[in-house]
């Protein structure tokens, strides 16, 4: 195991900057997830670890080793990619051992490692098989497999799960998340899924244009987001915010008055944000339901405040239909406002 340093970090593709000065510490045994929308920077800053793109500016030290000039292979990183990546002439067990042959470990070591990575991952009745001969989740766990066998410092994952189905994604997040659990290896996992984020770090960096927007815990950045871009990625399904001005502890906007217990200036533009969750039935502002969508557990809503579409996600089964009218009471201690101009946290 070890700890992960990025400081000033800097990357350029010809005259275009991608990454900004990035600084960001990962503990030893950390699962740090790298989240933001396509084209950030986190895959990037990724590859920068591995080895597999050069460095513009700043540095990056793995256990304190400054590894700029490293070779990949001489960084003691182990890489799963989103396309698996195995070689479709090799048995599943010849592809977890490659990398161990290749370093001409011993054949007796090499099968140890195979059989334990293989228990670990449910992979033994397999070992015998073809790429060709596995379901997109058995391949993605034969490519953990393979970066589980060098033993490394550090693993890192760039969108292992993009390309399985939704049911199968979910039950991979608990695999790696009980993986990382049992072998404690420092882990930088990037996504541009948040709720694959929130569900695996433990703390998350969320990256906007090369930066990073707000490094912290989930649930710190679910309830304390520190701009509208944190506020509007985390958390699904997203935020609601639209204008308002705010009068007498209170934000007027979309015609009607919003309760919160943040602050800001009397007659201040701001945003006001709210999560889908944190609406009550029976009572408060008159809306109109526009889209009734079914959850089972849950009832998700799209309603209609002064010509702004809102969702409200409901506990249970909703009588509504589209075009009645509800009256939702927005709870205002869970009421986020922004700045108008920044769109900083208030």
């Amino acid at each position: 195991m070890a700890s992960v340093a990025f400081s000033k970090v800097e990357k350029n593709f010809g005259n275009t900057k991608v990454l900004h000065g990035i600084s960001l510490d990962i503990s030893d045994g950390e699962f740090m997830v790298l989240v933001g929308p396509s084209g950030c920077g986190k895959s990037t800053l990724l590859r920068m670890l591995a080895g597999l793109e050069d460095i513009t500016g700043g540095t990056i030290a793995i256990d304190g080793r400054v590894v700029n000039d490293l070779d990949s292979k001489d960084r003691d990183i182990a890489m799963v990619f989103q396309s698996y990546a195995l070689y479709p002439h090799l048995t599943v067990g010849d592809n977890m051992g490659f990398s161990l042959r290749l370093r001409n470990d011993k054949k007796s070591v090499i099968e140890e490692r195979v059989t334990r990575a293989a228990r670990i991952l449910n992979l033994e009745p397999y070992l015998k098989r073809y790429p060709r001969e596995l379901s997109g989740g058995q391949r993605q766990r034969v490519a953990m497999g393979r970066a589980i066998v060098r033993d490394p410092k550090v693993f890192l994952f760039d969108e292992p799960l993009s390309n399985l189905d939704a049911k199968l994604r979910v039950a991979m997040r608990a695999e790696i998340k009980a993986l990382h659990q049992r072998l404690k290896t420092t882990t930088v996992y990037v996504t541009h899924d948040q709720v694959e984020a929130m569900t695996m770090a433990d703390r998350i960096a969320v990256m906007n244009d090369g930066r990073i927007e707000q490094l912290g815990r989930p649930l710190e950045l679910y309830d304390r987001p520190a701009n509208l871009f944190v506020a509007q990625f985390i958390g699904s399904p997203a935020m609601n915010v639209f204008d308002g001005v705010y009068r007498n502890g209170m934000v007027e906007a979309l015609g009607v008055r919003w309760p919160c217990t943040a602050k800001a200036n009397e007659g201040q533009s701001v945003k006001y944000g709210i999560r889908p969750v944190h609406f009550d039935l029976g009572s408060g502002i008159d809306t109109e339901v526009v889209v009734v969508e079914p959850m089972g557990a849950e009832t998700e809503l799209v309603v209609k405040v002064g010509g702004q579409s809102l969702t409200v996600v409901t506990h249970g089964r909703s009588s509504a239909g589209p075009g009645e009218r509800l009256a939702l009471a927005p709870n205002g201690k869970y009421a986020h406002l922004f700045d108008a101009a920044s769109g900083a946290r208030l």
